[in-house]
Parts: C-alpha cells; sequence; structure tokens
C-alpha cells in the first residue's frame, strides 16, 4: 500500500537545508522516510577544488568549495563507509541510492556497499559520459564516471516507463519492426522469448539502459553554461532529473547528503518530490541557497 500524497504546501515546507556532515543526517531525516538518496562524494581525486564566483573569473584564484586530499585509501573508504550506512538507514524499504564516483575509487567502493546493502542489493551501475573527452599518455583515456545502483529491500521503485528513461527507436526499426497497430492506434511490436511474448509500443520509446551519453557536463556544452553557478564539480540537471525520476515519486523523499551546488534538490523540487540536503561546506550551502531561493523553492534552513 502506498504511503497518502501529501499537499504541494506540506511537500514544500517539509524541505531541508542543512549545513551538516553526511554522518549526521538522521539528526534530521527519520529513518526508513525516503526513498532516494543521490552521494556525490569527494571522489578521492587528491587536491583541493575551487570556485569560479563570479562570470569572467577562474577557479585557480576562487576560494577553495572543498579538499579531496586523504591520508590513503582505506581512510577514504572508512570515511565513505559511515556515511553510506547512515544513508541506508535512512532509506524507505522501496528505497534506493546512486553513488556517483569515478575509476579512483568505484572498485573499491563497491566493496563497500556490498558489505552495507548487502551484495544481492546492488541493483546495476550508470556509465555516465559527461563529454569533455579525455587525456592519457599511458593507455585509454578515461571519458566516463560511474554511478553505482543499490536498494535497501527487494522491490524498489523503478520507473522504467519514465519518458525521462527512454529513447525514440531509429526509424529503421520504426519502418521493420512496428507494422501492427492496436485498437487505440497506437503501433506497436511483439517478441517472443522462449514462452513469453513482450509487447513494445513504438510511442513509448526504447529503453536508454545503463550507458547515458545525452547529459553533458557544464564545461562539455555551452548552452549550459547558463545553468551553472560557478561550484567545482556541478552536475547538470537533466541528470539528476533522471535519477530522481527513475526512482522517486511524486512525494517521496530525496536525499543528497553532498549537496554540492543543489543540483539534487533542485530536481526534486521541479518534479514536485520532498527533499532533505546537507553539505559541510559553507560555499556550498550558500551557492545551494541562492539557487534555490532563485528557482521559489520553500524550504527550512538548519
Amino acid at each position: 500500500m502506498s504511503a497518502p500524497r501529501r499537499s504541494a504546501k506540506a511537500r514544500a515546507t517539509s524541505n531541508v537545508l542543512a549545513r551538516a556532515d553526511a554522518r549526521d543526517l538522521g539528526t534530521f531525516v527519520a529513518a526508513g522516510s525516503a526513498d532516494l538518496a543521490y552521494l556525490d562524494p569527494p571522489f578521492k581525486v587528491e587536491k583541493a577544488f575551487k570556485a569560479r564566483l563570479t562570470r569572467g573569473a577562474t577557479r585557480a584564484r576562487g576560494p577553495v568549495a572543498y579538499d579531496d586530499t586523504w591520508p590513503s585509501l582505506d581512510a577514504y573508504l572508512a570515511w565513505l563507509e559511515e556515511r553510506v550506512a547512515v544513508v541506508r538507514d535512512a532509506l524507505s524499504p522501496r528505497g534506493t541510492m546512486w553513488l556517483h564516483l569515478d575509476q579512483r575509487a568505484v572498485h573499491e567502493a563497491k566493496v563497500v556497499c556490498d558489505r552495507v546493502f548487502g551484495a544481492r542489493h546492488f541493483r546495476g551501475e550508470v556509465v555516465w559520459v559527461p563529454g569533455n573527452g579525455s587525456k592519457s599518455r599511458s593507455g585509454p583515456g578515461t571519458s566516463h564516471q560511474t554511478i553505482l545502483l543499490y536498494a535497501r529491500g527487494d522491490e524498489p521503485i523503478w520507473n522504467g516507463k519514465d519518458p525521462a528513461l527512454r529513447a525514440p527507436f531509429a526509424a529503421t526499426s520504426l519502418e521493420f519492426h512496428f507494422k501492427n497497430v492496436d485498437a487505440d492506434g497506437r503501433r506497436y511490436r511483439d517478441r517472443v522469448v522462449g514462452e513469453r511474448t513482450y509487447r513494445y509500443y513504438a510511442d513509448e520509446g526504447r529503453a536508454l539502459g545503463s550507458v547515458w551519453t545525452d547529459c553533458p557536463s557544464m564545461a562539455a556544452n555551452t548552452p549550459l553554461r547558463a545553468e551553472t553557478t560557478g561550484y567545482p564539480t556541478q552536475k547538470p540537471l537533466k541528470l539528476l532529473d533522471r535519477i530522481v525520476r527513475a526512482t522517486s515519486e511524486v512525494g517521496s523523499l530525496v536525499l543528497d547528503p553532498f549537496c554540492g551546488s543543489g543540483t539534487t534538490l533542485v530536481a526534486a523540487a521541479t518534479t514536485d518530490r520532498r527533499f532533505a540536503g546537507c553539505d559541510v561546506g559553507e560555499l556550498a550551502i550558500r551557492t545551494t541557497r541562492a539557487r534555490l531561493d532563485a528557482s521559489g523553492v520553500s524550504y527550512r534552513s538548519l
């Protein structure tokens, strides 16, 4: 049985933005209350990231937004595990966690998440291609990042037919395969696999799968510059909109314990979800607050 829907006003006033460490998420988010958590923590890049506060300025001369240096990989993983465990406890039985990392630590982090969630609750991964190209003198340059997906329970929310998770079928596929028309005038094709028949409708499009190339990063596509806040490692709204739509519902609580520039919170608010976000950085909170205020989103500050 699904939870009762809240009014739009109740959802807005329950939004929370806190300057806090992710490990303290449980002090303002009830256990088992969130349907989605997106984590974009430090990647173990081993440098400090600076912000660009005004257009035309350079990050090299800007203030430090956060420091991503660590004594060792073990120290980083211990830090991450404590926070992943807190997020797991905040998730509902249908909730999921998306952990966004890159090649520096994603393999070791998966072992951590297998331990915290249980390996059987691993639901797959998304390979995100930001589109910034790559540089390498010793092998294939890394041009993607990885988002691990874990579920709290056995039946997580998955809105696989949401338009944000679909793409149009190729013209040749439409021409050669979608020749049937149902009583409502919808074109479709049937595929028989084993003893089961699967029906695909042309107007629903195809499932995107696990490689996402259509959500360019902030620096990869000039038109997105209007969206940028100058905060380093900001993720595009299209990427977070897709994640929010994929594994939450209207009225769901969405968490981001490393909210950075606030993209997840904006994505949640614009799709009629509630949100709780936090970050330890003063600049992150200031950037997120300005962005939410500019979008007309109501929230409580802690």
